[in-house]
């Protein structure tokens, strides 16, 4: 299994790192890999949204008994339960390598920011969709815009930042 992983790790910062030369002279490797993977996980959740919103829920708020879950909701938590392992792994094995701290370590802190990003993430999407009108898929692009933000912050200066040697 470990084999698996370190293929899979070095075949992810090749790939990246291939992409990279252009941008040298401008961005610190980090933050290009913190895009990439971003960026490649941002794409990857708004879709699993979309597909959730679209076909798995049919446009339909999730009615579960004892609540109503409105079908934007419901995707947004049908689609976090794949970006967010993914999202971890990429962060702990690509972007946030050296920081020395043990994985569950880095599992919480990612969690925490998780957490605050999913709060953020619901509060935005009742913003546009309820109060400004806006259909759900381009509601949800806005919202990852505003969380994007915070997180990178939060993860780079905050929750992975690298501890200096003892």
């Amino acid at each position: 299994m470990k084999s698996i992983h370190q293929f899979i790790r070095q075949i992810i910062l090749k790939w990246i790192d291939f992409f990279y030369a252009p941008f040298k002279k401008y961005i610190p490797l980090q933050t290009f890999r913190y895009a990439a993977c971003g960026g490649a996980n941002t794409v990857f959740d708004i879709c699993l949204f979309s597909f959730g919103y679209h076909f798995v829920f049919h446009k339909h708020d999730l009615a579960l008994g004892f609540m109503t879950i409105a079908a934007p909701t419901a995707a947004l938590f049908f689609a976090l339960c794949f970006s967010l392992p993914s999202g971890f792994y990429l962060n702990r094995y690509v972007v946030f390598q050296q920081t020395g701290l043990k994985a569950h370590h880095q599992l919480s802190r990612y969690l925490l920011v998780t957490g605050i990003c999913i709060i953020l993430n619901y509060l935005f999407l009742k913003l546009f969709i309820n109060y400004f009108g806006l259909y759900p898929t381009p509601a949800k692009i806005l919202t990852t815009v505003f969380v994007i933000v915070f997180s990178y912050v939060s993860q780079t200066y905050i929750f992975f930042r690298a501890r200096p040697p003892e």
